[in-house]
């Protein structure tokens, strides 16, 4: 399940670029992208679970972020937990929460069109459990085998404060080969929006790393991103 950015409040308002920052690089919701902004509609097949880790950084001086999110198929449904930390100035936050993702619309891996509704909760770990969220339909249409075109829309419940802003993005994903995937998406959310370009690139099967870099707000916060995605059977 990827975690989706934005959803966190962090009280770093003495620097004016620091929430844009926390914007390219906090992410609670759902599969597909890794650390991608923008998720596909598929999910795990039976029997399989997965882990996503991510490390990031921004900004001029620059707000580091750190994530872990495992999710497993069960039953018709993915459910997932993640787990983030961003620091910048000797501040540090920490947020996580569950995940659910629900695929009601071409459940095969090989559908021309799938859609899905994905849900997840995060809780300020750091200021008192203070609770956000996060509401996303990802539908996918397959052109052709080798291209993918997904696009989001949804909300986000800021922790804290509890602010619903819409969100959204359109990405396009071109498989290279079986080994290598270019994806670039465009997205918004907390009002702000960010352009992402990167690659997926499989060691193995079930093993892949990402890498992208990314430029947010009017003010183009620059961003880098590497992520491991590892798939395995649990039964």
């Amino acid at each position: 399940m990827k975690n989706n950015r934005c959803t966190a409040t962090i009280g770093w308002s003495r620097l004016a670029w620091l929430p844009l920052a926390a914007c390219a690089l906090a992410s609670a919701g759902a599969r597909a992208g890794g650390h991608f902004d923008v998720d596909d509609a598929g999910t795990l097949d039976a029997g399989q679970c997965q882990y996503e880790a991510w490390w990031g950084r921004t900004g001029p001086e620059p707000v580091t972020g750190l994530h872990l999110g495992p999710s497993c198929r069960v039953g018709p449904v993915e459910l997932g937990f993640s787990f983030d930390r961003l620091s910048a100035e000797g501040i540090h936050t920490v947020i996580a929460g569950p995940q659910l993702k629900w695929n009601f619309l071409g459940p095969a891996a090989d559908a021309p069109l799938s859609a899905a509704i994905s849900l997840g909760a995060v809780f300020d770990v750091r200021r008192g459990g203070r609770a956000g969220g996060q509401l996303v339909l990802p539908v996918t249409w397959r052109p052709s085998g080798s291209l993918q075109i997904h696009a989001n829309i949804g909300a986000d419940w800021a922790t804290g404060t509890g602010a619903r802003t819409p969100r959204g993005g359109l990405a396009v994903e071109w498989a290279l080969d079986e080994k290598v995937s270019l994806i670039a998406e465009r997205s918004r959310a907390s009002g702000v929006w960010t352009s992402r370009i990167g690659g997926r690139f499989s060691l193995t099967p079930l093993i892949s790393v990402d890498v992208s870099a990314s430029r947010t707000g009017p003010r183009g916060v620059n961003g880098f991103v590497v992520g491991l995605n590892h798939e395995f059977g649990w039964k």
